[in-house]
């Protein structure tokens, strides 16, 4: 996702009047944790250099999303801190490296969708929160969905588009399934949401599945459908 030059999406004022609402985090890579911001700047540096471009702040994007029965975090988090993933609003889980190592928990990730939950390292959120949507069809349209996200594997590049999966491909598969304008979603300036377009990739390929936002359960994996050779 270039956002070289561009501007950031409208900003609506969190807690407006309205009974529903999808608002977008943008949070600084590893925020609240050295080890993970630190390999984010040196993976980063590398690839600014291999492409010969500046060097651009990394950053992990989450969902929050208000409905007349409650308000609702949606984010891909990893590692998993325990088995307890309905306490966390856990709708699906995706190996991370490998599939052959899933099997254990510190080799996958989660997606949540968690009534009352909180987004780790708020505080730190930049240029945040952009205002999606006030529709409550929409709203509820981007809940429903959230049981349906693809479990690609992360930090593998399944679908050919040159970048990984990862946190951020499972918003922006969200965003754009829930018929959201994603492409003029963009992270702050000076910064990149690395794998937001496979998100965007694979919502073109992949057609969605219900899933009701006061029931959620972990899906089986589904093996990934690979990009069309043109």
């Amino acid at each position: 996702m270039d956002v070289r030059g561009i501007e950031r999406a409208p900003v609506g004022p969190r807690g407006a009047a309205s009974s529903a609402s999808v608002d977008l985090y943008w949070l600084p890579l590893g925020a609240g944790g050295h080890f993970v911001r630190l390999n984010g700047r040196i993976y980063e540096s590398i690839l600014a250099w291999r492409e010969r471009r500046r060097r651009l702040d990394l950053y992990h994007s989450a969902l929050e999303v208000r409905v007349p029965e409650g308000r609702y975090v949606i984010e891909m988090a990893w590692p998993i801190p325990d088995a307890d993933g309905a306490a966390r609003g856990v709708v699906a889980q995706g190996p991370v490296g490998d599939r052959r190592i899933a099997r254990w928990r510190p080799l996958r990730y989660e997606v949540r969708r968690w009534r009352g939950g909180v987004i780790p390292d708020l505080a730190e959120a930049v240029a945040s929160p952009q205002r999606l949507s006030e529709d409550v069809d929409q709203a509820r349209r981007v809940l429903d969905l959230a049981g349906s996200v693809p479990t690609l594997v992360w930090g593998r590049d399944e679908l050919r588009t040159g970048e990984m999966w990862n946190s951020n491909s499972v918003i922006s598969w969200l965003l754009a399934r829930s018929g959201l304008p994603v492409d003029a979603i963009h992270p702050p300036v000076g910064g990149r949401a690395p794998g937001w377009d496979v998100g965007v990739v694979a919502a073109e390929l992949r057609p969605p599945r219900s899933s009701s936002p006061a029931g959620p359960s972990t899906r089986s994996r589904r093996s990934a459908r690979r990009r069309p050779r043109g």
